[in-house]
C-alpha cells in the first residue's frame, strides 16, 4: 500500500523496548513477524490461501505460530497479552491532539467586532499620551477644558486600557467555554469507545472484552450485525457474507469461507452468518489503520510519548517515525465501530462542519438567520450614531463657533473622533448577540451530559434539539416496547395444543427427542442460558433472545441442550443457512453417521408452514399436511396464539439422501417438503413503564407507530396493551404486503400521494421488511399533507434498520440489543433499550428549544434598550450615557453569564403538555415579542427620565455635555447601575416564555441560575463602588442604591402587568426567527452541488461527470424557477442516506430484487452524492420525461422519481 505503509512497518516492532536485539527475539517467540502478517493481510481470495499454505501450511499452522488455539483461544495470562501488545501493536489509534487553550483564545480573537474595538482602544491609548501644548488649548474650544481642572488629563489612557482589558475578559470566557465543551466531547467519545465490546474466546470460554484490549492471536466470534474491530483470518464460518464497501467501495456483499476467501478486514460489516476469526492485525497495522495513515489525518501526540520511552534512535528511524506519526493519529480513534459517520470527529464544530449532507439543524438555521438580521440592524445603527456625532461636532465647532482647524489642535479633534468611533463600536457590540451561539452550545452540551444519566447517549449534538420537535416516532416492538426476555408459554405438538408448557410425559418421546435436537443444533451456539447472577433471580439469556426462549423451552421439558452441542460441535455443522430478514428462518444441515443428511429449520410460523408437507402426529410418525390442514392450523392454533400477543415459531426437519449429494446452493429446493415438529408461542411481555410513556407522547402531540417483523395479530395485541391503539379510534393496522399494495402503482413504484393516504392513520405495520420501514419513514418526512413538515424519530436495533435510522430526523439505536451497524447509523443510543428513555429525550429536546427562547427573550430586551439608549443619548447629548467599558460589561453579563444561567434550566414534565413547535415555527413567538417590547418600554422610560431629569430627582450635578476626559459623574453612574439592575431582575422574568405568572417556579432547582444572578449583583456592586475611572463610575450612597434596586424590582411587577395583557389583543406583534426561506436554501443547494460534484469526480468517468453536471444545472435552474413561484420553502428536506453513485445507472428490475440484500452503505460519506439532488427532484420538478433511460430509481426505497 505505497511505501509509506511499508516504511512504517519496518520500524514498528523495533521501536518498542530499548535495543534492537530483544525485539527480534520477541518476534522470534512467535512464528510470524508483524511484516509477515501485514503482507498477508494485503492479499485476497486465492492469493491469500496460497500464501497461507506456502508459509504456514494452513490456518491451524498459523494459529500454532501465533501460539493460540482455534478452539480455546488465548490464555488469560497478562504478561502474554502485554507482550503481544508490544510486538504487534495495540488495538487503538492514538487520538488527535486537542486544541490547546491558547489556540482557542486565538480563535476567539478573530471576532470582527472585537478586532475593531481593539484597534479603537489602541488609537485611543496612543492619543491619550499626546498632550497639546497648554496655551493653544483655548484655541481648540472647550475641548480639553474641565479635564485640567481635575488634574486628570493623564487619566485619559484608562478608557483605552479598560476596553482592552474587557476584550481580554470576553475572549478568555469564550475560549474557556470552547475548551470545556471540547473536553466534554472527548469524554463522551471515550465513553462510547469504552462501551464498545467484542466477544473473544479465552481459555475456552467466550468473554466480552473492550475492543481496545484485543490482541493478535485472539480468536473472536463474529456474527450478523458486527462491525469488525480488527483484521483477521476466518477459521470457521457459516454462510458468512461481509459488506466491504467501506474499504473497497464495492456494494455487493462478499461471501467468506475458509477455503475460498478467509480474509476479514477491520471496519467491514457482517451482513449475514457467523463464524470465528483469528485476529492477525490490530490498530494502525490493520487495513483501516493503514488507510487512515495514508490520509495522514491529525497532528497528534501519540508518538511523542513513545519517543521518550526509547533511548536510541538513528536518523532513519527518526524519519520513519515522522511518517508513522502521521499514521498513528491518522485513525484518531479506536477501531471502535462507533466512530461517528464523519470519521470519529469529536469536536462539535467539526461535526457540524463535516456534515453538509445533513442540513443545518432547524434551530441553528433559525438562529443564524436571526443573528444576521440583528447584526445588520446593529451595524446600521452604529454607523448612523457615528455619522451624527461627527456631523454635530464639526458643525458645532467649525460652523456655529466659527473656529479654524489648527494643526496643533488636530490630535485633540482626532481624539474626539476616536471617542465617537468607540461609541459607535460599542453600539455594535451590544447589538450583536454573540451570546446566541454560546447559548446553543452550552444548552446542548449541558443537555447531552444530563441525558447520559437518562440513558441517552447522544452521538450527534443537533439530534438533541431536533427531538424536541418530533411529531412521530416509529418504534420497534421487540426489546423497545417489550422486555426482550422471551419465554415459550404455549406449544402445539403431536396433534395437541398445550396452553402452558407441557410435562415431558405428555409428549411422545420420539417427538421430544427430535425437538430437542432440532432446537439445540439449529440455533447459534453463541445463544445459551446461564445460571442467574443472584439467588432466586431469572436465568440469564445470552445471545439471540428468541433462540434463548427455545433453549429455555428444552430446559422446561427437563432436557438439556448442552450434551447435543458437545456431540455435534459447531465445526461439524455441514451447512448453515443463517437467519436474515429475507428468509425469516434459519436452517442447519448435519451429516448423520450413515452418511445421509438431516436439515433442521425454524422460523416464522406462517412462512415455514408453507414449506411443510407433513407433520409429526401424536404417535411420533409423520403424516400428510395438506394446504387445507394448514389453513385449519392457522385458524385454530396460530391466530389464537397471536391474539394473545404471542410470537409464533415453527420448528421442522427433513431427511436428505447421501447420494447423490444435494445441491446446497439451491436453497429453495433444500428447504421444502419439511416435516413440522411443533409450533410454539413465545411471549415477550410489555415493559411496565411503556404504556405510561406512550400516553405522555400522545399527550405531547407525538404519534407513536409500531413497525415490527411480527405477525399482525401479535402486533395488534401488543399495540393495544401499550396503548398505541385504543378501542374506538380510527386507525390502520396492516402488514407489509398490504402496505406495499396500497403505496405502489401498477409498475411497482412507490407514489407519494398513495403513501399520504396511508400514513396519517397507520399505527401498526406488521411483517415489515427493512425496505418497508425506510419507505414509511421517507414517505412521512417527504409528505406535504399537513402544513407542518413531520419530524420523525425511528428506533432500530438490527443491521437492516440502518437505512431507516439514517433517513429519520433522529435515529435511536439500542445500546444493548443493537448491532454495531445500527449504532453507527443512529444519532442517539438508548443505553437501556427502553422506550421511556425516548420520552426523556423529547423532554430534553424541548427544553433546549425553550432555554434558547428564554435566552433570546432576555438578550433582545437588552439589545433593544442598550442600542436605543446609546443611539438617542449620543444624538442628543453627544455622548453615550453608557460608556464603552460599561457596555462591554453589560454585554458580558447579558451574553455569557445569562446564556449559562438560562441555558441550564432543568426540564419539567410540563414540557410534555404542549404540542411540538414544528419546523417552521418562529423562534420568537408573539408572547415573547410582547414581553420583549413591554420590558423595553419600561426600561427606556426609566433611563430617559433619569438621563434628562435625574439630576433634579437626586439633586446632583448633571452628567450631560461633559468635556473629554472629565471625571465620572454620579448622574451617569446611577443610569448605568439602574440599567444593569433592571436587566438582572428581567433575567428572572425571562425564565418563563409562555406567559406563565409564577416566574420563580422551580428557581431553586437551578443552582447555576441563582449563583450567576447573585454573582453578577456582587460584581456590579464592586464595579460601581470601586470601579472608578476605568468603568466611568463614582461611588453611590445607600439612598441612591435603594432607588436603583426599587426600579429593578419594578421589572418583576411590570412583568406581571405585561402578562395580564392578552397577546391576542395586540395584532401588531410580529413573530421573528423563522426557518430559512426557499431562495436561501437554493443558494446553499447550488454551493452544495458544486462540492458534491467535486467529491464524485474521483469516482466517475469523464462522460458521467459531464452528464451529471448537465443534470445538476438543469435541475438547479428548474429549482430556482420553482422557488420564485412558491412563497416559502416548506419541507426542508434532509437528504437520505446514499446508496452508491452507480445506482443512478442501475436497472430498476435488478434493484427491486436486490434491494433487500443491498443495505445502503451506512458509514461512507464520500459516496454520498447524487441522491440529495434526486431527492429534491420530487419537490421541485413539474417536468416528466417518459424516457426510462433518463430516470432510474435509486432503489425501490425511493419513488421512481420523474426527475431529469
Amino acid at each position: 500500500m505505497g511505501d509509506l505503509a511499508n516504511s512504517s512497518v519496518e520500524f514498528k516492532p523495533k521501536k518498542r523496548g530499548s535495543g534492537g536485539g530483544t525485539e527480534v527475539n520477541h518476534a522470534g517467540d512467535f512464528g510470524a513477524t508483524l511484516e509477515d502478517l501485514r503482507d498477508l493481510m494485503e492479499l485476497r481470495g486465492a492469493e491469500a490461501i496460497q500464501k497461507i499454505q506456502e508459509n504456514y501450511t494452513d490456518t491451524e499452522g498459523l494459529c500454532q505460530r501465533l501460539k493460540t488455539s482455534p478452539a480455546d483461544g488465548l490464555s488469560d495470562n497478562p504478561s502474554d497479552l502485554e507482550k503481544r501488545g508490544q510486538v504487534f501493536g495495540q488495538n487503538f489509534i492514538p487520538p488527535k491532539k486537542a486544541k490547546s487553550f491558547l489556540e482557542l483564545v486565538w480563535e476567539a480573537l478573530q471576532d470582527v467586532t472585537l478586532i475593531i474595538l481593539e484597534i479603537a482602544a489602541i488609537i485611543s491609548l496612543a492619543l491619550s499620551f499626546y498632550q497639546p501644548p497648554g496655551e493653544e488649548s483655548e484655541a481648540c474650544g472647550n475641548v480639553a477644558s474641565g479635564a485640567e481642572d481635575e488634574g486628570e488629563a493623564e487619566a485619559g489612557w484608562i478608557e483605552g486600557a479598560a476596553i482592552l482589558l474587557s476584550v481580554v475578559c470576553v475572549v478568555l470566557v469564550t475560549a474557556f467555554n470552547d475548551w470545556s465543551k471540547e473536553k466534554q466531547f472527548r469524554g463522551l467519545q471515550s465513553r462510547i469507545e469504552q462501551e464498545q465490546r467484542f466477544a473473544v474466546v479465552r481459555n475456552g470460554t467466550v468473554i466480552q472484552i473492550p475492543v481496545a484490549e484485543m490482541v493478535v492471536g485472539d480468536v473472536a466470534q463474529i456474527k450478523y450485525g458486527d462491525l469488525l474491530p480488527a483484521d483477521g483470518i476466518l477459521i470457521q464460518g457459516n454462510d458468512l457474507k461481509i459488506d466491504e464497501s467501506s474499504l473497497t467501495g464495492e456494494s455487493d456483499h462478499v461471501k467468506k469461507s475458509v477455503d475460498k476467501d478467509p480474509m476479514l478486514l477491520s471496519g467491514t460489516h457482517v451482513m449475514e452468518g457467523s463464524g470465528k476469526m483469528l485476529v492477525t492485525a490490530v490498530g494502525i497495522n490493520s487495513q483501516t489503520g493503514i488507510i487512515f495513515t495514508l490520509l495522514g489525518a491529525g497532528e497528534g501526540e501519540g508518538e511523542d510519548e513513545k519517543k521518550d520511552k526509547k533511548g536510541k534512535q538513528d536518523g532513519t528511524l527518526e524519519n520513519n517515525q515522522n511518517k508513522a506519526k502521521k499514521q498513528d493519529e491518522a485513525v484518531a480513534m479506536e477501531m471502535q465501530p462507533l466512530k461517528s459517520a464523519e470519521g470519529g470527529e469529536v469536536e462539535a464544530e467539526k461535526k457540524k462542519g463535516n456534515v453538509p449532507k445533513k442540513e443545518k439543524s432547524v434551530l441553528q438555521g433559525k438562529l443564524t438567520k436571526l443573528a444576521v438580521q440583528i447584526g445588520k440592524a446593529g451595524l446600521v445603527m452604529s454607523a448612523i450614531t457615528v455619522i451624527i456625532l461627527v456631523m454635530y461636532f464639526v458643525i458645532e465647532t467649525f460652523v456655529v463657533q466659527g473656529r479654524e482647524w489648527l494643526t496643533e489642535c488636530t490630535p485633540v479633534y482626532v481624539q474626539y473622533f476616536v471617542k465617537f468611533f468607540i461609541i459607535g463600536v460599542t453600539v455594535l457590540v451590544v447589538a450583536v448577540p454573540e451570546g446566541l451561539p454560546l447559548a446553543v452550545t452550552i444548552s446542548l452540551a449541558y443537555s447531552v451530559k444530563k441525558m447520559m444519566k437518562d440513558n441517552n447517549l447522544v452521538r450527534h449534538l443537533d439530534a438533541c434539539e431536533t427531538m424536541g420537535n418530533a411529531t412521530a416516532i416509529c418504534s420497534d416492538k421487540t426489546g423497545t416496547l417489550t422486555t426482550n426476555r422471551m419465554t415459550v408459554v404455549q406449544a402445539y405438538a403431536g396433534d395437541q395444543h398445550f396452553h402452558k408448557v407441557p410435562h415431558p410425559d405428555q409428549m411422545n418421546p420420539k417427538v421430544l427427542d427430535t425437538l430437542v435436537n432440532a432446537i439445540a443444533v439449529n440455533s447459534a451456539y453463541t445463544s445459551k442460558i446461564m445460571p442467574p447472577d443472584k439467588e432466586g433471580g431469572l436465568p440469564k439469556q445470552v445471545g439471540n433472545k428468541t433462540e434463548c426462549a427455545l433453549l429455555g423451552f428444552i430446559l422446561d421439558l427437563k432436557r438439556d441442550y448442552a450434551p447435543v452441542r458437545e456431540q455435534i460441535p459447531e465445526e461439524k455443522l455441514y451447512k448453515v443457512y443463517t437467519f436474515n430478514s429475507v428468509r425469516k428462518s434459519m436452517s442447519t444441515v448435519v451429516q448423520l453417521p450413515d452418511g445421509s443428511f438431516r436439515l433442521y429449520s425454524k422460523g416464522a410460523s406462517e412462512i415455514l408452514l408453507k414449506k411443510c408437507s407433513s407433520i409429526m402426529a401424536g404417535g411420533g410418525d409423520p403424516r400428510g399436511f395438506r394446504p387445507r390442514d394448514r389453513d385449519e392450523m392457522v385458524k385454530k392454533v396460530i391466530e389464537p396464539m397471536a391474539c394473545d400477543g404471542l410470537r409464533t415459531i415453527c420448528v421442522a426437519y427433513k431427511d436428505l439422501p447421501a447420494s447423490p449429494e444435494p445441491d446446497w446452493e439451491n436453497e429453495a429446493g433444500i428447504v421444502s417438503d419439511l416435516i413440522c415438529i411443533t409450533v410454539v408461542g413465545i411471549e415477550d411481555p410489555v415493559r411496565p413503564e411503556v404504556p405510561d410513556a406512550i400516553k405522555k407522547c400522545q399527550r405531547a402531540g407525538i404519534t407513536v407507530r409500531m413497525v415490527t417483523g411480527d405477525n399482525i395479530n401479535t402486533a395488534r395485541a401488543i399495540a393495544a396493551k401499550c396503548g398505541i391503539i385504543q378501542p374506538g379510534d380510527d386507525f390502520l393496522c396492516i402488514d407489509g404486503k398490504e402496505f406495499n399494495r396500497r403505496i405502489r402503482n401498477e409498475k411497482g413504484e412507490v407514489e407519494q400521494e398513495r403513501i399520504d393516504k396511508v400514513w396519517p392513520k397507520l399505527r401498526v405495520l406488521a411483517r415489515s421488511s427493512p425496505t418497508d420501514k425506510h419507505t414509511l419513514v421517507k414517505g412521512i418526512i417527504d409528505s406535504t399533507v399537513l402544513e407542518q413538515r413531520q419530524v420523525v424519530a425511528v428506533t432500530g436495533d438490527g443491521t437492516n434498520d440502518g437505512p431507516a435510522l439514517k433517513k429519520a430526523d433522529v435515529g435511536f439505536a439500542m445500546g444493548i440489543a443493537g448491532t454495531d451497524v445500527a449504532k453507527e447509523a443512529s444519532d442517539i443510543i438508548l443505553t437501556d433499550d427502553n422506550f421511556s428513555s425516548i420520552v426523556k429525550a423529547v423532554m430534553w429536546g424541548r427544553n433546549v428549544y425553550d432555554s434558547i427562547s428564554k435566552f433570546l427573550q432576555f438578550q433582545l430586551t437588552v439589545n433593544v434598550v442598550a442600542v436605543i439608549v446609546a443611539f438617542t443619548g449620543a444624538c442628543i447629548t453627544q455622548d453615550s450615557p453608557l460608556k464603552a467599558v460599561q457596555m462591554l460589561w453589560v454585554n458580558l453579563i447579558m451574553d455569557t453569564f445569562a446564556s449559562l444561567a438560562l441555558a441550564t434550566e432543568p426540564p419539567t414534565e410540563s414540557l410534555l403538555l404542549r404540542k411540538p413547535y414544528g419546523r417552521n415555527n418562529p423562534l420568537i413567538s408573539r408572547t415573547m415579542m410582547k414581553n420583549i417590547l413591554g420590558h423595553a418600554i419600561y426600561q427606556l422610560t426609566i433611563i430617559f427620565t433619569l438621563l434628562f431629569a435625574g439630576e433634579k430627582i437626586f439633586n446632583i450635578d448633571s452628567g450631560r455635555n461633559a468635556p473629554l476626559h472629565s471625571p465620572p459623574s454620579e448622574h451617569y453612574t446611577i443610569i448605568f447601575n439602574t440599567f444593569v439592575l433592571m436587566q438582572l431582575f428581567n433575567e428572572i422574568n425571562a425564565r418563563k416564555i409562555h406567559g406563565e405568572r409564577n416566574v420563580f417556579d422551580g428557581i431553586f432547582h437551578n443552582p447555576i441560575f441563582c449563583s450567576i444572578v447573585l454573582g453578577t449583583f456582587l460584581m456590579q456592586f464592586v464595579i460601581v463602588q470601586f470601579g472608578g475611572k476605568p468603568f466611568s463610575c463614582t461611588p453611590l450612597n445607600v439612598e441612591q442604591w435603594l432607588w436603583c434596586l426599587l426600579v429593578g424590582v419594578g421589572e418583576l411587577l411590570w412583568g406581571q402587568l405585561i402578562t395580564t395583557v392578552p397577546t391576542s389583543r395586540l395584532p401588531c406583534l410580529k413573530e421573528a426567527g423563522h426557518a430559512l426561506g426557499k431562495e436561501e436554501m437554493i443558494d446553499d443547494d447550488m454551493a452544495d452541488d458544486e462540492q458534491e460534484i467535486d467529491h464524485a469526480e474521483r469516482e466517475l468517468r469523464r462522460g458521467q461527470i459531464l452528464w451529471f453536471r448537465g443534470l445538476n444545472r438543469i435541475q438547479t435552474q428548474i429549482q430556482v424557477v420553482k422557488a420564485f413561484r412558491s412563497p416559502l420553502y416548506d419541507g426542508i428536506e434532509k437528504p437520505e442516506s446514499k446508496n452508491s453513485i452507480h445506482d443512478f445507472m442501475a436497472h430498476p428490475e435488478f434493484l427491486i430484487n436486490d434491494s433487500v440484500h443491498n443495505i445502503p452503505l451506512i458509514d461512507e460519506t464520500d459516496i454520498e452524492t447524487e441522491e440529495s439532488e434526486r431527492s429534491d427532484c420530487n419537490n421541485s420538478l413539474p417536468v416528466t420525461l417518459n424516457s426510462a433511460s433518463l430516470c432510474r430509481p435509486a432503489s425501490p426505497l425511493h419513488n421512481v422519481e420523474t426527475c431529469l
